[in-house]
């Protein structure tokens, strides 16, 4: 064994300032092309970003456009039902009322009344008359009372003034109805 620093000493010792370069170096390396991966991912993950906020504004464009004619669609097949009663109703406004008992546009009322509730009946509207039955403040507006005969007949549907409607479920105009109310 030589002693350090001996001219004959054959072990290799490496400079530490050459080693700690050639780390800085390899580290340098490294990170660069790991700084060059990491952007590389960046902008693939803002690329699929960007796309998908793209889908999802034609998804919502189209989503609008798609009910937006489908409920044209609804209105025109209502409308289309409504249209012989509507001729019904022109041929009723140019009728010479010289030459027509009031017997025969009553009758004529009555019967584009009735084509109108068919059709308007078919796409889901009801009529609420409720007359006799109990008044419901979810269906019905009370604007009056009456007095009752006895307690059986109380809240009780005495009259209606304006009859109701609901259409799908959902109430479109309360029935007008007094109430009939006891006080024994």
């Amino acid at each position: 064994m030589t002693a350090p620093g001996d001219p004959t000493d054959t072990t290799i010792t490496p400079d530490t300032d050459e080693l700690a370069t050639t780390r800085e170096s390899t580290a340098t390396t490294e990170s660069t092309v790991d700084g060059a991966d990491v952007r590389r991912q960046l902008d693939e993950q803002r690329e699929k970003y960007l796309r998908l906020a793209a889908e999802y504004d034609n998804f919502r464009k189209r989503s609008t456009r798609e009910r937006q004619e489908a409920h044209w669609r609804g209105q025109a097949d209502m409308v289309r039902g409504m249209i012989e009663a509507l001729d019904d109703l022109g041929r009723f406004a140019h009728v010479d009322p010289a030459s027509v008992e009031a017997r025969t546009v009553v009758e004529g009322a009555a019967m584009v009344e009735k084509k109108l509730f068919k059709t308007l009946s078919g796409h889901g509207l009801e009529v609420v008359n409720p007359q006799d039955q109990p008044f419901d403040p979810n269906l019905h507006e009370a604007v009056g009372t009456a007095a009752a005969a006895s307690a059986d007949e109380d809240h009780l549907v005495a009259q209606v003034y304006q009859v109701g409607y609901v259409f799908n479920g959902q109430l479109l105009r309360p029935a007008r109805v007094v109430v009939k109310q006891f006080n024994g």
